[in-house]
């Protein structure tokens, strides 16, 4: 007879394990780890790269899953090893527990398919945003082995159907009712909405206008699914069909790709002038689906009574220019802004600030580049006095040509301009106006300097 111990033999349990970073692996991807992880044991060091506090991972496994990289691994100690060892022995682990694991994770709606881009509209116009958008989700559906359709509402627009061919899409979807030639929530997001119910797409894109930003959010919140607003990044994660949604996070201290695994469709908006203008080519065509909005004016709470179009002003979108000059918290002061007022005029431009000049009251909102402020793509991009904030950053570096100023030979500017210049602003931008009134004068001795351009 065996004697007892008087001790219970103590049970082994399961190990969870750790995840650790493999070195010279991570590509800096914009800390996708990071937003993913729920237990906030990861943050990012200045090189763009995950450090893990051990203490507080609790080995979910979800930071492993979304490194594009593969830069980190889960591992066991050697404890661990030794217990699941015993584990296995005693056949409480098997090795499919990992597998069954996976495949109960929850999964979105596999029916939805396609890639939808919303054409916006007012008496006809089309906001560019709509055709950038067309350019970025035809890349899109070709990763995702599908159609690129177009869906446009109004009044009077067989026009808009033509144009969306012309910019790449297979199919549109309209609804021509004279109810909807004027935007209203109520219609607008009831025709959207029947519409996406009814052939299910995987992804839609907005633009993030005024228009843009009030339609998706409320059609988002009648899905009841995501939404990730003012994307400056959309690709698309093959294995998956997943859309990786990149945008400034935390104030734009960091860039987050967001993930929508659990709901359809996934819904991304993006500001004007982000992505590309796609080529236009004329003769394309594809197929058109007519539909009907149910739903009568007195259905709807809200009536247009009288159209008001703005009058002429000074206002300049900075948007749309060419040539930007702008100015940071190196110009100390809003006299000095007609330095560079000088110089856009010089290369036929105009002047514009990053979020510190605007704050201090130096130059207004309608001119600030950056994440709060504007998106821009123009020709040429001068920045003085910018210290290149991840905020600022992501509203200009797509500019075809930008020449950075600034003392701080470290200032993050220099690390996506094309030319830079470490010195004194206040020395280097008169030298180079004074250039450019010497050249002007050689092309055309009897001309006078082109000196003012636009102005504030």
């Amino acid at each position: 007879m065996k004697e007892a111990s008087g001790t219970p033999e103590k049970k082994l349990k399961k190990p969870r394990g750790k995840v650790r970073l493999i070195p010279g692996k991570c590509i800096a991807c914009g800390a996708r780890c990071e937003s993913e992880c729920p237990a906030d044991s990861i943050v990012m060091n200045d090189k763009g790269e995950p450090v893990i506090d051990l203490a507080k991972c609790i080995s979910c496994r979800k930071c492993v899953k979304v490194c594009p990289a593969q830069a980190i691994e889960h591992f066991y100690s050697e404890e661990e090893l030794a217990v699941l060892e015993e584990l296995k022995k005693s056949g409480v682990v098997k090795p499919t527990d990992k597998d069954e694991e996976e495949a109960a994770e929850p999964r979105a709606d596999q029916s939805y398919r396609g890639v939808w881009v919303f054409v916006e509209q007012e008496d006809g116009m089309v906001a560019p945003v709509s055709w950038e958008l067309l350019g970025v989700g035809r890349t899109l559906a070709n990763d995702l082995g599908v159609e690129l359709a177009a869906f446009v509402f109004g009044s009077k627009i067989d026009h808009l159907i033509n144009e969306s061919f012309c910019y790449g899409a297979d199919k549109v979807y309209c609804i021509d009712q004279p109810i909807l030639r004027h935007y209203r929530t109520q219609p607008y997001l009831k025709a959207t909405v029947d519409l996406i119910r009814k052939h299910k797409p995987e992804v839609v894109l907005m633009g993030a206008t005024g228009l843009g930003r009030d339609l998706a959010g409320a059609v988002a919140t009648v899905l009841e699914t995501g939404l990730t607003a003012d994307c400056t990044g959309l690709t698309i994660d093959k294995e998956n069909r997943l859309l990786e949604q990149t945008r400034p996070a935390f104030g734009g201290n960091i860039m987050a790709t967001i993930l929508n695994k659990l709901h359809r469709p996934q819904m991304a908006s993006v500001r004007p002038h982000v992505m590309p203008m796609p080529e236009r080519i004329d003769g394309r065509t594809g197929q058109v689906v007519w539909d009907v909005l149910d739903m009568a004016e007195d259905d709807i709470d809200t009536k247009v009574l009288e159209v008001l179009l703005e009058k002429a002003t000074d206002h300049v979108d900075i948007s749309g220019m060419e040539v930007l000059v702008a100015g940071g918290r190196g110009m100390l002061g809003p006299e000095n802004f007609k330095l560079l007022d000088e110089l856009a005029g010089l290369l036929k431009g105009t002047t514009a600030s990053s979020r510190a000049g605007v704050d201090a009251g130096w130059m207004p909102y309608e001119r600030q580049v950056g994440q709060t402020g504007k998106t821009v793509r123009p020709k040429l991009y001068i920045a003085c006095g910018i210290s290149g904030a991840i905020q600022h950053l992501v509203g200009m570096q797509d500019s075809e040509l930008i020449i950075a100023i600034n003392r701080d030979k470290g200032a993050p500017i220099f690390e996506v301009s094309h030319f830079g210049i470490q010195g004194d602003l206040f020395t280097i931008v008169p030298a180079i106006v004074e250039e450019l009134k010497e050249f002007i004068r050689d092309q055309n001795p009897y001309a006078k300097s082109p000196v003012g351009g636009d102005t504030r």
